[in-house]
């Protein structure tokens, strides 16, 4: 039986959904995160349940060839990127299979196969958007990345994922708070100020700094130090200051002071030009997004003349581009600034046909229903927990020929298709877009069509047709969902 602390030698079988290796000593499934197919590796055991353990790499004996590098294997070798280790056509080769292993298993789709996964054409500093912790090390304050199940930071040389602009100011922004010695922020003592950076760009090369501050108030010298960061990077258009003096994980505080320049940033998305806030929800991938769009509108059978609900709508960017050639669009989002950004968004682009309800879509979509107003189809692209099953019986209550659903998370995902299966609905198209390189994150866009006869799933999407490129990739399935399960329990 395998005790913490052990040190053991293993060889990675395959890669599970979430991203870890799983191989097997004597039998007894071992996950181990950073490990690849083929890897022989020397590994500590950190945990021990009844039915697997988790280690962590001590040395690599033998790499896979799927591996970058053979010296590096610790997810801060990796700039706290679970997937970098792995040559990116792997890393889109294990995200398809990870997606077709949860369909399989929760979704009960036994046989489906889905088309490649759609590549992303920047594969580094794609993120426009950044949020890291401040810390203290060697009596210099420092940000970057939690160390993996807990709360110490380790910082980095660049962020590989954040855009050059971005990496270029938070630098800027750390040797100014070290030469006037700012005090970081203790989350168990409460006291200190500095407790977060957000950097968020645009297309345009343009940036907003949100500096998250453990105070109810402003004082000037902070204030003093933005202004001056600002004159040393004319790139910043904008700088606001988040209070947040409570004890509590949430980032963000409730209070966003706008204290420099534009109170938002723009992003062009098909001819639009989008209000971005501190807290609007935007996709942080926008070359990506145009494309995960783009299958998303080319999947609905036809949009003229149709009133579409955008459920969960951010700052209505589908939505407004659907509303091109839609009838109406309901746009529903609960975050308030969000749909105020979308608002000022379509007044500025003269779209008359969008109107932004600022609400639950549990709530505001059987408010629609109930004020009789006509819905011809949805489109949901939910957060990671999914959609709640009363949303899913109101849909099939509707008897909407068919729903578009974009997910972030394949496993809720899963759990709503079979949800859906159940009221008369089949998948019917899906297609899985790569939004997050060097990680184990994949987003997906889906089809579900009502049908009354032969349940064909059809998950073959011509590419061509919407002038997009696909990444080769074929590859065994991945591993038990049980055990998967109760790991996610424990993490």
């Amino acid at each position: 039986m395998l005790k913490v602390a052990d040190i053991i030698q293993i060889k990675i079988d395959k890669i599970v959904f979430g991203g870890e290796g799983l191989g097997y000593y004597n039998g007894f499934a071992v996950f181990v995160p950073m490990s690849i197919p083929e890897d022989e590796l020397e590994i500590e055991i950190i945990s021990v349940k009844k039915t697997y353990a988790r280690g962590l790499i001590k040395n690599i004996i033998k790499a896979s060839p799927e591996r970058i590098d053979s010296h590096k294997f610790t997810f801060e070798d990796f700039y706290g990127c679970d997937f970098a280790m792995l040559k990116y056509e792997s890393q889109l080769k294990y995200k398809k299979l990870m997606v077709e292993e949860v369909m399989r298993k929760i979704a009960g789709l036994p046989d489906i196969e889905i088309s490649d996964v759609l590549a992303s054409e920047d594969v580094y500093n794609y993120r426009n958007k950044i949020i890291e912790p401040f810390s203290v090390y060697g009596n210099k304050i420092i940000t970057g990345f939690f160390k993996r199940k807990s709360h110490e930071v380790f910082e980095v040389d660049e962020n590989i994922l954040n855009s050059k602009l971005g990496n270029r100011i938070i630098k800027e922004l750390k040797e100014t708070l070290n030469k006037n010695k700012i005090s970081v922020y203790n989350e168990i003592t409460h006291k200190g100020l500095l407790r977060n950076v957000m950097i968020r760009t645009n297309s345009n090369n343009e940036a907003m700094l949100v500096l998250i501050i453990n105070s109810n108030k402003i004082t000037e010298n902070i204030k003093n130090l933005l202004f001056r960061l600002r004159e040393k990077i004319e790139e910043i258009k904008s700088i606001y200051i988040s209070l947040n003096s409570k004890k509590t994980n949430t980032v963000i505080g409730e209070k966003n002071i706008f204290i420099y320049g534009e109170e938002s940033i723009k992003e062009n998305l098909n001819g639009i030009e989008f209000h971005i806030s501190p807290t609007s929800f935007f996709q942080i991938n926008v070359k990506q997004a145009k494309r995960l769009y783009d299958i998303a509108i080319n999947f609905f059978d036809n949009i003229d003349d149709k009133y579409i609900v955008d459920a969960y709508s951010g700052t209505g960017t589908i939505g407004m581009i659907m509303a091109k050639k839609a009838k109406k669009v309901y746009a529903i989002e609960i975050v308030k600034s969000a749909s105020e950004d979308g608002e000022k968004t379509a007044k500025e682009n003269g779209i008359k046909n969008i109107e932004f309800i600022n609400g639950a879509v549990e709530k505001e979509l059987v408010n629609l229903i109930n004020a009789n107003k006509r819905i011809d189809t949805i489109i949901f692209d939910p957060p990671r927990k999914g959609l709640e099953a009363s949303i899913i019986d109101k849909v099939a209550e509707l008897n909407l020929k068919e729903v578009v659903y974009i997910s972030c998370n394949p496993s809720t995902f899963a759990r709503d298709v079979k949800l859906f299966s159940e009221k008369g609905y089949v998948l019917k198209k899906l297609q899985a877009v790569d939004m997050f390189p060097q990680t184990s994150h994949i987003e997906i866009v889906s089809l579900l069509s009502k049908l009354d006869v032969d349940k064909h799933i059809d998950v073959e999407i011509k590419l061509d047709e919407l002038d997009l490129t696909s990444a080769e990739s074929k590859a065994l399935a991945t591993g038990d969902p049980k055990i998967k399960e109760k790991m996610d329990l424990e993490t």
